[in-house]
């Protein structure tokens, strides 16, 4: 009792420990390394070894992820609840930055004037600016049509989607809209996922480059 109040005192020492039960709760799984690393970083956020079995990964997407990271592409938030849970000061070393845009002027007001959400006009602000290559969709189903939409029509090209929007109306269908695109991506299938789960998955691939 002792010794694990101790850990718990400790930050490091809770995420070590906790690691190693995440590695004991996979064992049997067969999961490429860094799908690994995404996985065990999900779960550790989520404490629901669940996750294991949705997550879903374009062939691709680890390697082109780490790429973009590394070429110093810009990431979009479609929520603040996501850009505000992304690593920004370590996306910084690569010359990256997070972006969310539903607060923007400009995207209220179309939002208000379409009768839309503020994250799905937001996706077609993002697109105009070709830096923004990283997309991180947590939240709003919406969103993930609408991106789905714009690399559909050819207007956009990421070089990784992370989609895991949560709920019941539309998450699940957004999520496998997207996996019928040739880009690389990672989802949680059906209707979990959410804002702390597309954290986890973009900083484990950050944590990835140390």
């Amino acid at each position: 009792m002792k010794q694990v109040i101790s850990e718990v005192g400790e930050p490091r020492a809770i995420e070590e420990r906790s690691m190693q039960i995440i590695g004991k709760l996979l064992e049997g799984r067969e999961l490429p390394p860094g799908e690994e690393s995404v996985t065990k970083r999900v779960v550790h956020a989520t404490a629901d070894v669940e996750y294991a079995d949705l997550l879903q990964f374009h062939p691709h997407a680890v390697g082109a992820g780490l790429e973009a990271i590394r070429a110093g592409y810009s990431v979009v938030a479609d929520v603040n609840m996501v850009k505000a849970g992304i690593n920004s000061a370590k996306l910084r070393v690569y010359g990256g930055e997070v972006r969310c845009f539903v607060a923007e002027p400009r995207v209220v007001e179309e939002a208000q004037r379409r009768g839309v959400t503020r994250a799905r006009v937001a996706m077609r602000f993002a697109a105009e600016d070709p830096d923004n290559r990283i997309y991180v969709i947590g939240n709003s189903p919406t969103a993930l049509f609408e991106l789905c939409d714009l690399i559909a029509k050819g207007k956009i090209s990421p070089a990784l989607v992370i989609g895991t929007p949560v709920g019941f109306v539309g998450a699940a269908e957004s999520k496998g809209l997207l996996t019928t695109l040739e880009i690389p991506y990672i989802i949680t299938r059906g209707p979990k996922g959410g804002s702390s789960v597309a954290v986890a998955i973009f900083n484990a691939l950050l944590y990835m480059l140390n």
